[in-house]
């Protein structure tokens, strides 16, 4: 038989525009990001010399209490000088496993594996293999995400008998270090199955009453749980009890993954869970025909369910626009990284967001705008937080980097020279501050 990847696993289970408003302009120059004073949040901040998605004239961008201003800057405002570089809105992660990873460590090297338990197998493996503890490691992973521009990421954690609550724990750990620079919900995700390994059901019980999650998770509730009722029946009804939302892992491509995903729908509306549930990977839906597909996203915006992709190849990743024209939220994710599933991956969602242009045979530059925005704004839609646009009131989140706009930037992927989160420096040069 041959052996599973990551990938092979995925296929076999299953416009960015305008700028900000009423800015004073300024002249461009190379010169290096650099402050007077510090920045420190709950004061006035003018970020100068910048050029908002790559505008032509550069200009200040005004950031008081955490958001950015069209008013003038406030006296003693403190000032970093942008060089003339191009200003973005700070990126989500939709879904990321940072308690599995073994960023920042020494080498691992996989094991053929045939089967998702097989894998999980290899999971438990690395996991008592690690010398350092899941909060260590997932802090790594995290904090390097913050350097490459993520503003907030969706964290599944691994809960099943073999970890018993370490995964919660440590990310909570990571979460309250960088509560500064990055905001972070925590999914309880049942990777081992909910029903097939007994005392998960209990352990996420316990992760949702005790407050420490945001929500609770399921997995392919058919092909790998055989138990979908009884699946769905305990996450939705933990959901409900303890006032948390929904992400549930969809692998399968065929007629068991919409069966899955119409048992999702009736649960949402029966409970009024309405705008709490997510899909992640969702891989029956690219196949539909348009009408089928229509029909599937008109139920999932009248209930505001939302899905996330994390564009695995070009025949698994999501329909993104004919979702969004059904009101659909639609967020990228960078999935496992450097786990046992995978040596690849890097937590960074402009490379993440590459990916998504790559896959997706884009080349125009309304196209490549998208890319950038299904990284940017789709996340934060799905996580329903304040989308970073660089307007007026929203939050200072952004970075700045060296290039002409973001087209360009999605393809030549530039280093984040600065990133900004509530209009904090919160990385410099690709290290945290």
């Amino acid at each position: 038989m041959t052996p599973l990847s990551r990938r092979g696993m995925i296929a076999g289970a299953a416009a960015l525009a305008g700028t900000a408003t009423a800015l004073s302009a300024g002249a461009a120059s190379s010169a290096a990001p650099r402050e007077r004073h510090d920045d420190r949040p709950g004061r006035a901040v003018v970020f100068r010399d910048v050029r908002p998605f790559g505008a032509a004239e550069a200009v200040d961008l005004t950031v008081v209490d955490g958001r950015i201003t069209d008013g003038p800057a406030p006296r003693g405002a403190r000032v970093v000088d942008g060089g003339g570089r191009v200003a973005l809105p700070s990126l989500v992660d939709a879904h990321i496993h940072p308690d599995k990873t073994s960023w920042g460590g020494e080498w691992v090297s996989r094991k053929p594996a045939s089967s998702i338990a097989e894998y999980c197998e290899q999971d438990v493996e690395l996991f008592k293999s690690q010398k350092r503890p899941i909060g260590e490691r997932a802090y790594g992973l995290m904090a390097h995400a913050v350097t490459r521009g993520t503003r907030a990421m969706r964290a599944h954690v691994d809960v099943a008998p073999a970890y018993d609550l370490a995964g919660v724990e440590g990310v909570a750990e990571a979460r309250e270090k960088l509560q500064h620079a990055l905001d972070v919900q925590v999914v309880a995700f049942p990777q081992h199955g909910v029903v097939r390994t007994p005392g998960t059901a209990e352990l996420l019980e316990e992760a949702a009453r005790g407050g420490r999650i945001d929500f609770v998770g399921g997995i392919d509730p058919i092909s790998f749980d055989h138990a979908m009722d009884e699946q769905l029946d305990l996450v939705f009804g933990l959901a409900d009890r303890h006032g948390v939302g929904v992400d549930i892992h969809l692998h399968d491509r065929d007629e068991k993954g919409l069966e899955v995903m119409r048992a999702i729908i009736e649960r949402t509306r029966a409970l009024s869970l309405r705008g709490k549930v997510t899909v992640s990977h969702v891989f029956c839906l690219p196949g539909l025909s348009d009408a089928e597909l229509g029909a599937m996203a008109e139920d999932l915006g009248d209930l505001d369910i939302s899905l996330t992709t994390v564009a695995p190849n070009e025949s698994l990743v999501l329909p993104i626009g004919k979702l969004q024209e059904h009101g659909v939220r639609v967020g990228l994710g960078s999935d496992g990284v450097r786990d046992s599933w995978s040596p690849f991956g890097n937590a960074d969602m402009l490379h993440r967001a590459h990916i998504l242009g790559w896959v997706t045979d884009v080349r125009l530059d309304d196209e490549l705008n998208h890319v950038y925005d299904v990284a940017a704004h789709g996340g934060s839609d799905v996580m329903s937080l304040d989308r970073a646009d660089l307007k007026p009131g929203s939050p200072a989140d952004f970075v700045l980097v060296k290039g002409e706009g973001a087209p360009q930037i999605v393809v030549d992927m530039p280093q984040r020279d600065l990133v900004v989160h509530g209009g904090r420096i919160v990385a410099r040069d690709g290290e945290l501050v």
